[in-house]
């Protein structure tokens, strides 16, 4: 490992702060452009879907780079660097019918979660007319979900987080957990929260056994290409309403694709590999 090309940082409570600043100030610093915009040239940016883009990837891109240049760099004397390499087709024809597996399981899952109800109907009610203000154009909706959500939430949760709790000495099981139930909790909502813990376990256990940083990539932007054409051509999220079947056979077809597959990777890959 001493000899690896990625360095071996870790991830404290230290660079958690350093990655909400990097994000706060990269918003901030678009927003302020915006602001500056419409007051000189009276056009309002924000209006337009690919501002939204803009602010969001600044936000990221600033905080993968605060982390680089304010924990990696001077805890190991190297640039931050992750591994994007391919892998043969039987990890793929093993991965995606796992996800869809845990994909169905979450559907499940969060169809449990009350939408109605003195609390629970005004919560739903709020998030929905809350996306339905973020809800753009389909081009731009495909870019930002399934393109740029992927790579930089895998290169935070996945690379950075979860491997740095690794690198730590955290039980990868528990640096998996940890990372996915962030990756939950910074979704804001109680029905997007399940899906995002489930799937992010998923995300991480194929990331810590394969260490590539591109299946789980690849992986969440499957998650978010089904979720975005259900959204787009049915306007639902259900695979259970949009195929007329019982959220029961949604849960069996889930659990057994998912045991199924997860059986085969995990045999596949029971030697664990480390990053040269």
């Amino acid at each position: 490992m001493e000899n690896s090309k990625y360095p071996k940082f870790t991830f404290t409570w230290m660079g958690g702060l350093v990655l909400i600043a990097g994000l706060f100030i990269g918003t901030i610093a678009v927003s302020f452009f915006g602001s500056f915009w419409k007051i000189v040239f009276r056009e309002n940016l924000e209006l337009r879907d690919w501002f939204l883009m803009l602010t969001n990837a600044a936000g990221f891109l600033t905080a993968i780079a605060f982390f680089d240049f304010f924990i990696v760099r001077p805890s190991t004397g190297e640039k931050l660097n992750f591994n994007f390499s391919p892998t043969n087709l039987s990890t793929y024809l093993l991965i995606f019918p796992m996800m869809i597996g845990m994909m169905l399981i979450s559907e499940f899952v969060t169809s449990l979660i009350p939408i109605t109800g003195p609390f629970w109907g005004k919560y739903y009610d709020y998030f929905s007319e809350l996306m339905e203000k973020l809800t753009f154009e389909p081009v731009t909706m495909i870019i930002m979900t399934v393109i740029m959500a992927p790579i930089f939430e895998e290169i935070i949760f996945r690379g950075i987080i979860q491997k740095g709790l690794i690198n730590k000495g955290v039980d990868p099981k528990r640096a998996i957990f940890y990372a996915s139930l962030i990756f939950g909790l910074v979704h804001g909502n109680p029905w997007q929260f399940v899906g995002a813990v489930l799937l992010g376990c998923v995300l991480g256990l194929v990331y810590y056994k394969t260490k590539s940083l591109l299946l789980p990539m690849l992986l969440h932007g499957f998650n978010n290409l089904c979720s975005s054409m259900l959204v787009t051509y049915t306007k639902n999220e259900s695979f259970a309403e949009v195929f007329k079947i019982s959220e029961w056979i949604i849960l069996a077809i889930g659990i057994v694709l998912f045991s199924l597959f997860y059986y085969l990777f995990m045999k596949k890959y029971k030697v664990h590999y480390a990053e040269i």
